[in-house]
C-alpha cells in the first residue's frame, strides 16, 4: 500500500469546550480523492484546517509530505480587492512556499494551473466578473499553482457548494486529473455524487474516522467504501469499468 500523503492522529479540538473532534484518525494518499463528510458542526471544515496546518489542534498530530494547499469555499481577500483571475491564481505562489522558486517558475505555475482547470482564456477578466464555476475553477487553480511536481496535498472546503450540476462535474474531472498526477485529494462534501466519485471516505458524524480503503488505480474513480464507526479499515471497491464518467 503506497505510504500516505497526509497522516492526521488521534485529533481532537473544541470550540468553549465543546468537542468537535474526538480522536480523529485520517489518512490521504497519493493518487487518491479521498472525501470527507459528516453532519452539519461534526467539524469537517476544521480538520482540514487542521490537515492543513492552518489551525493547531487541541491534542493529536499530522505529518505531512510534500507540498500542501487548502481551497476555501469563498476567500476574503477575493471577494473584497479589484483582481484578476490571474491574481487570483498567482497568490498561491505567495508566501513560503515560493522562496527558492524562480519568478519564471512562478509564472509557469500560474501559467500550468490556468491551464489545467481551463480557465487560461479569463486570466485577464476580472474575478467578479466570472461565473460561480469559472471562480471557483480559479481557487482551485490557486492551489494547483501552490504545490509543486507530483506528490502535493490539495484540500478543498467544499469546492462544489451553490454550484449547478455541469460546474460540480467540471470540478470532479479536475480533481481526478490532479489525483492522476499523483497529488493526494481531500475535499469537504455533502453530495452524495460527490461521495460516490470518491477512492475513500471519512465520514465525522460520530466524530470519529469511520474507513478509508487502499486506493484503486484513478483512471476512473469509483464507488467508495465506508466502515463502521469502530474505525475498521476496508478496501474501496474498484472503479466502474470503462463508464468514462466514474459516478
Amino acid at each position: 500500500m503506497t505510504p500516505p500523503r497526509l497522516r492526521a492522529s488521534g485529533i481532537c479540538f473544541a470550540y468553549d469546550d465543546i468537542d468537535v473532534l474526538h480522536n480523529v484518525d485520517a489518512e490521504l494518499r497519493s493518487g487518491a480523492i479521498t472525501a470527507i463528510v459528516g453532519a452539519n458542526g461534526s467539524g469537517k471544515s476544521t480538520l482540514v484546517e487542521i490537515m492543513a496546518g492552518t489551525r493547531a489542534p487541541r491534542s493529536g498530530t499530522v505529518e505531512r509530505s510534500g507540498d500542501i494547499a487548502l481551497v476555501v469555499q469563498r476567500a476574503a481577500i477575493v471577494e473584497t480587492l479589484p483582481l484578476s483571475v490571474r491574481d487570483v491564481v498567482t497568490m498561491g505562489t505567495w508566501g513560503r512556499e515560493a522562496r527558492g522558486r524562480a519568478r519564471n517558475e512562478r509564472r509557469g505555475a500560474v501559467d500550468g494551473a490556468l491551464e489545467r482547470v481551463g480557465i487560461a482564456g479569463l486570466a485577464k477578466r476580472s474575478i467578479h466578473e466570472v461565473s460561480g464555476g469559472q471562480r471557483q475553477r480559479a481557487l482551485i487553480a490557486q492551489g494547483l499553482a501552490r504545490i509543486t511536481g507530483r506528490g502535493g496535498v490539495l484540500l478543498l472546503d467544499e469546492p462544489g457548494a451553490g454550484l449547478d450540476a455541469d460546474s460540480r462535474d467540471g470540478i470532479r474531472t479536475i480533481l481526478t486529473e490532479e489525483a492522476a498526477r499523483g497529488h493526494a485529494i481531500g475535499w469537504v462534501t455533502h453530495d452524495q455524487e460527490d461521495v460516490a466519485w470518491a477512492n475513500e471516505v471519512i465520514d465525522l458524524t460520530r466524530h470519529c474516522r469511520r474507513g478509508a480503503g487502499s486506493a484503486p488505480p484513478l483512471a476512473a474513480p469509483g464507488p467508495s467504501s465506508r466502515a463502521e464507526a469502530s474505525g475498521v479499515r476496508r478496501p474501496a471497491r474498484p472503479p466502474r469499468a470503462s463508464s468514462g464518467s466514474g459516478g
